[in-house]
């Protein structure tokens, strides 16, 4: 597993970079797994909480065309064990899945999959030695990754025209549209052996390396949850505002799907990750509780310094008794203001 580091160098100019023109991001250390058997996807039907992918298509100039599927998969409580991209596997015509997990999440991942998963059906391989993954972010980038990876700059306009979780692929190497981040970006699925020449070929068209803070930064100001920082095994999905995202309603019986149902039908949680707008004093720390009035109504799971706000901005989870657009005191009862604001695009400045 690659250590990603802070910065390298300036973690304001590598911002800057993402915001007005080309960087990178090495998110190898995701976890990467590879499903193949009599039939894979029969096997994770009833495991992830999504769409099931499809298998990709053959597009002009020898492109393949396909989805990532954001999927979560969940306890019988609807309780988050992960959350992950599942996409078709490398050969059109071979039925197999491969799964991009977030590292924090593969070790119970596994635990679930080995107890859930028929191996008569489906084998799993780890595959995460065997590829990296970069994305690449800003406004420079779809004529960057048309020319490096897809072979030619006439393919910028399918490349910026990607819809989030659809890819191109060529030559081994898959192009996905993320919304991780709130910038143009996508996720490049590269072999081991060709990673450290495309990365260096991204260096030299003029791509500033990001670290983790830049990533942090945009992460929380376009609204998107980390698992192992946003949530985990104590978070139910419905908690998250991620069902929209992560759940098939057409789709079979998956674990966890009764509980997901049930809020659904009953139209609430009593807690909901929000956006968190802090109006003075130093930021936060995360765990930091949340009150209206006297009383806890939430805690901080994320908090960075948004450029955007010129100030600290953060996630946590707040009671439905405290409402988008209103406040609560950060730390104690007398505790700064924090604004409350729904997450989605342009929550911050909402």
């Amino acid at each position: 597993m690659c250590e990603i580091p802070i910065h390298y160098g300036d973690s304001a100019a590598e911002y800057r970079a993402a915001r007005e023109g080309l960087a990178i991001h090495d998110r190898s250390h995701r976890a990467r797994l590879f499903f193949l058997g009599r039939a894979p996807i029969a096997a994770l039907q009833g495991v992830l909480s999504g769409r099931m992918p499809s298998a990709p298509t053959l597009s002009r100039g020898g492109l393949i065309e396909g989805r990532v599927e954001y999927s979560a998969v969940l306890t019988p409580k609807g309780r988050v064990i992960a959350d992950l991209g599942a996409m078709w596997g490398p050969d059109p015509d071979e039925e197999s899945l491969f799964l991009d997990v977030p590292a924090a999440a593969i070790e119970p991942l596994l635990a679930h999959l080995k107890r859930y998963v028929p191996p008569r059906l489906a084998t799993l391989e780890d595959v995460t030695a065997d590829s990296g993954l970069i994305t690449v972010l800003g406004p420079k980038a779809p004529k960057t990754i048309a020319k490096i990876v897809l072979g030619s700059v006439s393919y910028a306009a399918e490349v910026e025209g990607l819809p989030e979780g659809e890819f191109l692929e060529l030559g081994g190497i898959r192009v996905a549209r993320t919304g991780d981040v709130d910038v143009p970006a996508w996720d490049l699925y590269v072999p081991a052996g060709r990673f450290e020449g495309v990365w260096d070929d991204l260096r030299e068209r003029g791509a500033s390396p990001m670290g983790s803070s830049a990533w942090e930064t945009l992460r929380v100001e376009a609204g998107r949850p980390a698992y192992g920082q946003d949530m985990d095994e104590s978070t139910i999905l419905s908690e998250t505002g991620l069902v929209d995202r992560a759940v098939d309603h057409t789709k079979g019986c998956y674990t966890g799907q009764e509980i997901i149902v049930r809020i659904r039908d009953r139209g609430h949680v009593n807690r909901s990750l929000r956006g968190l707008l802090f109006s003075e004093g130093p930021a936060p720390k995360t765990g930091t509780k949340l009150f209206l009035e006297d009383r806890v109504v939430g805690e901080v799971t994320s908090v960075v310094e948004s450029p955007r706000r010129d100030g600290p901005i953060g996630l946590g989870y707040v009671h439905r008794d405290a409402a988008d657009g209103g406040q609560v005191a950060v730390g104690s009862p007398e505790g700064p203001a924090a604004g409350i604001r729904g997450l989605g695009p342009g929550w911050t400045s909402a």
